[in-house]
């Protein structure tokens, strides 16, 4: 084996291009660990909007009764949850309830667990069997009419199983409201996520990522439903209302509300973190 003996200039061109190299790698170990370190800084920021004992923070309005009378004790917290229950009703009578956060949003991740138990009062509608709903980029409390049944908004509807066949959750709804699937605009009601089906009593985590008008559901960690172009339905009485007031028709920001709707339900670890416009 023959070996090759450097002269001074090789030898310096090979100090100089080796430390060059041990610089940029450090350098991008460096900004790489930054990056790691930020998004876990970031995944850290959650903010709790219940604070788990009371409602300090929220609005109630339901159907037929002013803002904030929480009748019959619909929306209460026991046990670290809200709960929502109608042991104080007669009669169901379409009084649909809202319990909005007192903040808006605009760019954001929501995540809280949910629940169905027990039974559906007697007169609740049967398309609300089991159902119930995160409503996003919603109107006020304070500009709804008193006999108004929901928000314009935009609706993650949750649903429980009925014990056989399947029944996604995660899905949406667009109560006054429009959106753009597939680049044109979506005009239907509801539409099914790709979601499981969850039968019984069991917790189920249901996370959003809002980004303006642009709207993606996870449930269970997985995404189920994605789409963009939030908007108001200029032909929804509703909605006509609150754009002759001013209000912008494409929606990019607005409260969070979740609902009663006649099945008891409970809600747990409501947290949302900010994310940049």
């Amino acid at each position: 084996m023959v070996r090759r003996r450097l002269n001074l200039k090789q030898r310096q061109e090979f100090i100089e291009y080796w430390s060059a190299t041990l610089v940029a790698i450090c350098a991008s170990l460096i900004v790489t660990a930054g990056a790691v370190g930020q998004e876990k800084a970031a995944e850290s920021e959650w903010i709790s909007l219940f604070n788990g004992k009371d409602l300090t923070g929220w609005t109630v309005k339901i159907t037929g009764h002013d803002i904030d009378d929480n009748f019959a004790q619909t929306f209460r917290v026991e046990d670290g949850m809200i709960k929502v229950r109608y042991d104080g009703y007669g009669a169901f009578d379409e009084q649909f309830g809202h319990l909005f956060f007192n903040e808006s949003f605009s760019s954001y991740r929501l995540r809280l667990e949910y629940r169905f138990v027990g039974d559906q009062i007697p007169d609740g509608p049967g398309w609300a069997f089991r159902n119930s709903g995160i409503m996003l980029h919603g109107q006020t409390p304070e500009s709804m009419a008193k006999d108004q049944k929901f928000p314009a908004s935009i609706e993650v509807q949750l649903l429980g199983g009925r014990g056989t066949g399947e029944r996604p959750t995660g899905n949406l709804c667009t109560p006054g409201t429009h959106v753009v699937m597939d680049g044109e605009l979506f005009r239907p009601h509801c539409v099914n996520s790709e979601s499981e089906t969850y039968h019984g009593d069991q917790w189920v985590t249901a996370e959003v990522e809002v980004r303006g008008g642009a709207i993606t559901h996870f449930i269970n960690g997985k995404q189920v439903l994605s789409y963009s172009g939030s908007q108001l339905d200029e032909g929804d009485g509703d909605a006509k209302v609150l754009l002759a007031a001013g209000q912008e028709k494409m929606l990019t920001s607005g409260t969070i509300s979740v609902q009663s709707e006649s099945h008891p339900v409970d809600f747990r670890k409501i947290e949302l973190m900010k994310l940049d416009d």
